[in-house]
């Protein structure tokens, strides 16, 4: 399948800190298996959606500066750099036990379920969305899934407003299990491992993946030196989701993941159950921000980001 949009550009506007407006230039150009995002005229990452990867994904996520903030692996193989955790692609929404079915990992057709387009993605406003359906290794269907990216900037800072909507529209009821394994993942370049000197640190002013996984919190950030240069990478909840603030899934590794079913396993707690079902015919929503950031994290900036971020309906 090739997606049936053209060259496309627009222009559109996202809220600064401090509440002044800045107008980004949003453009897309399709390509079989992706389409290619630029913000400002420069490239900023490509939507893939391709039969040969088992869920649709951005990759790679890049600062205005250019430098790529998200690791190359798998769709690229940069010498050195960590080959761990396949399913890991960059930007991505998946879950783990959807209906006892593992659409998280990377196992192959056979093993674990895939998330495959079943429409045209379409582009308006600097956003791509796309609806897709929710396949089991038995290739049946058992609901849907519409993801929506939204790209824009915000003074040096370049921002990716996701909403993903899960449709329970094939007759039958979806469990979204508990497992620390989803559900917003985000994975980033090795410099932004804690053992190579980068800092996570949460809403609550906790610092350290020790402190911060399993955690519930606003926003959670990865800042670190690329190079010569400090980029920071700010992933926030929004209030409307379910179980706002959410649980995090921050590993020192480079994985950031916004999680609100592990509960048991964040908690340690077997006795909790972090499930929530969907009743045939229902659906449920969540929405995403992401700030890529120069220099390292300003908890005030990070706070209006948030702040801004939840005014949105």
């Amino acid at each position: 399948m090739i997606f049936g949009i053209r060259n496309y550009a627009l222009v559109t506007c996202s809220a600064l800190l401090g509440g002044v407006l800045a107008v980004a230039q949003v453009s897309f150009d399709p390509a079989p298996g992706k389409i290619e995002v630029r913000v400002e005229g420069q490239p900023f990452s490509n939507l893939y959606y391709g039969s040969e990867w088992p869920m649709p994904f951005l990759h790679p996520l890049r600062a205005a500066s250019g430098v790529a903030v998200t690791r190359g692996y798998p769709v690229e193989k940069i010498e050195g750099e960590s080959q761990d955790h396949a399913a890991h692609h960059g930007l991505w929404y998946a879950h783990g036990d959807i209906n006892g079915v593992d659409f998280w990992r990377d196992k192959g057709p056979q093993a674990t379920g895939r998330i495959v387009p079943k429409s045209e993605p379409k582009a308006a406003r600097g956003t791509l969305s796309g609806e897709f359906s929710l396949v089991t290794p038995e290739k049946k269907t058992i609901g849907s899934i519409e993801q929506a990216f939204r790209f824009s900037s915000s003074g040096a800072s370049r921002v990716v407003d996701v909403r993903v909507t899960i449709r329970a529209d094939r007759g039958v009821a979806l469990k979204l299990g508990d497992t620390e394994e989803g559900s917003l993942g985000l994975r980033l370049r090795d410099e932004f491992r804690e053992d190579r000197g980068a800092v996570l640190s949460n809403s609550d002013g906790l610092v350290g993946t020790k402190n911060i996984w399993g955690k519930r919190a606003k926003w959670v950030d990865y800042s670190a030196v690329v190079g010569r240069e400090k980029l920071g990478v700010t992933v926030f909840d929004h209030p409307g989701n379910p179980r706002y603030p959410t649980y995090w899934h921050a590993r020192g590794y480079g994985l950031c993941a916004a999680n609100p079913f592990g509960v048991s396993s964040f908690l340690k707690d077997k006795t909790r159950d972090g499930s929530l079902t969907t009743p045939a015919g229902g659906s449920l929503t969540f929405r995403y921000r992401v700030v890529i950031h120069p220099g390292g994290l300003e908890p005030a900036d990070a706070e209006k980001f948030a702040a801004e971020f939840a005014k949105e309906k």
